[in-house]
């Protein structure tokens, strides 16, 4: 994933890597945050009206499209911050931004609150001054709209995006009593709070799709869209994602390599369509994929096709999700966040196979004073050793990778100045 939530969401969306769609940052629903040194025309705005997106093809398919918690698509002023007007029949909860006013019922999510107003959230009215936790209601909602789905007669698409695990780390009353002896911080006790009652409501949908006679023809894909967040740690040490370093926003594995997990909701060997994506559970696969990989496979499962002009990034993930190697694909994975303050700020990462290259656009503590970090990450994914002045050689082939990537997807870069007249291209060493 990207190491921070609107580019990720939108890759999901569209099927492009973000350094192409140029929503390189976390949307920020009220006021362009690129930073100072950012790239004066990224896309803030986020997707526009004209972006082919991937409910808008389901849904002329004849897919009921839903989309329930969190979108944060793009900023207030534009139509697409509500999920309503990208392609989703069916909104509940989504609008520009991405962290709730309150997971409370008792403060009706933000709504009527002083603090954090602009980050109501919205159509859950029948909840307010409730003891309903948001991640419940929002579960209650997708339940009851994939309901109405079946009953229709009608396949859909539920695209289940709660707010949890995002700040603010309000604790989930139902689950405080498991972690109050944990000796965590208040803060990492709430944190798991919103984890466990995220476990629950995937459970709850489950068991839904199975009453509702559905399960085995629904195939469920479960992903983060960065690395963790939790209230734990240095953000650049080996601490809330561990083994791996950093966190979200961070330019280390932590920021951006996230869970994925692909299952159909309930197995049956005999179904048929399960015969055509045999998932086998339990298997682990190694191999590299990217959320922009969604795109492609989920349209190749419904037999939906992608206009020829809409340029698609993502790979096709059939063969690996059968748990088998899929030599056809490349190991190649770009992350560009050319924004700033974040955990990290102004770099790029490339990864070809094992080796993965951080280049800095301008050098500071975080990147040990330098513009180049390189790792082996088969013989050291905790990335503890720099390897940038002991293998040079590696090194400059690592970056011609990284810059002819760039080139490949169009990317916008920093700039040198404020009025955003000289881009800040990355260098071979």
């Amino acid at each position: 994933a990207m190491s921070v939530c609107s580019p990720t969401r939108i890759s999901i969306m569209t099927g492009q890597n973000a350094a192409r769609h140029h929503a390189t940052n976390w949307i920020n629903p009220q006021r362009n945050n690129r930073g100072p040194m950012g790239p004066p025309d990224w896309n803030w705005q986020g997707l526009t009206t004209s972006d082919v997106t991937l409910p808008g093809l389901l849904r002329g398919a004849g897919y009921r499209t839903i989309h329930v918690g969190k979108g944060h698509f793009g900023a207030d002023t534009f139509p697409r911050a509500d999920p309503s007007n990208l392609g989703f029949e069916v909104n509940v909860g989504g609008a520009s931004f991405g962290a709730p006013g309150s997971y409370y019922g008792e403060k009706n999510y933000g709504h009527g609150q002083k603090r954090r107003a602009h980050h109501a959230v919205p159509h859950l009215e029948k909840y307010h001054g409730s003891k309903t936790f948001l991640t419940e209601a929002l579960t209650i909602e997708a339940k009851a709209r994939v309901s109405d789905a079946v009953k229709a007669d009608k396949p859909f698409y539920l695209y289940m995006s709660h707010y949890a695990v995002h700040a603010p780390f309000d604790s989930d009353p139902r689950f405080a009593e498991h972690y109050k002896d944990s000796g965590k911080p208040k803060p990492a006790q709430a944190f798991a709070t919103l984890i466990e009652g995220m476990d629950k409501s995937l459970g709850d949908i489950l068991d839904h799709l199975d009453a509702l006679g559905v399960s085995e023809n629904t195939v469920v894909f479960f992903v983060g869209d960065n690395g963790s967040d939790a209230p734990l740690g240095h953000q650049h040490a080996v601490a809330c994602a561990a083994p791996l370093r950093g966190k979200k926003g961070a330019h280390y594995e932590g920021g951006m390599r996230v869970p994925f997990i692909a299952a159909w909701a309930k197995a049956n060997a005999a179904n048929a369509y399960q015969q055509r994506l045999p998932i086998p559970a339990g298997v682990l696969q190694s191999q590299q994929a990217a959320v922009q990989d969604l795109f492609p496979t989920i349209l190749a499962l419904t037999r939906v096709a992608s206009p020829q002009t809409h340029v698609v990034d993502g790979l096709r993930l059939d063969v690996l999700l059968t748990g088998k190697p899929d030599a056809s694909r490349d190991e190649q994975f770009l992350m560009h966040y050319p924004h700033a303050p974040h955990r990290s700020d102004y770099f790029t990462c490339y990864r070809d196979g094992d080796w993965k290259v951080i280049y800095h656009y301008f050098p500071s503590k975080a990147s040990e004073d330098s513009h180049y970090q390189l790792y082996n990450l088969a013989e050291d994914p905790f990335e503890s050793t720099n390897l940038a002045e002991s293998k040079p050689d590696q090194l400059r082939v690592m970056m011609r990778g990284l810059i002819a990537g760039m080139e490949k997807h169009e990317a916008l870069y920093p700039v040198t100045t404020k009025d955003g007249t000289i881009a800040s291209k990355p260098k071979l060493p």
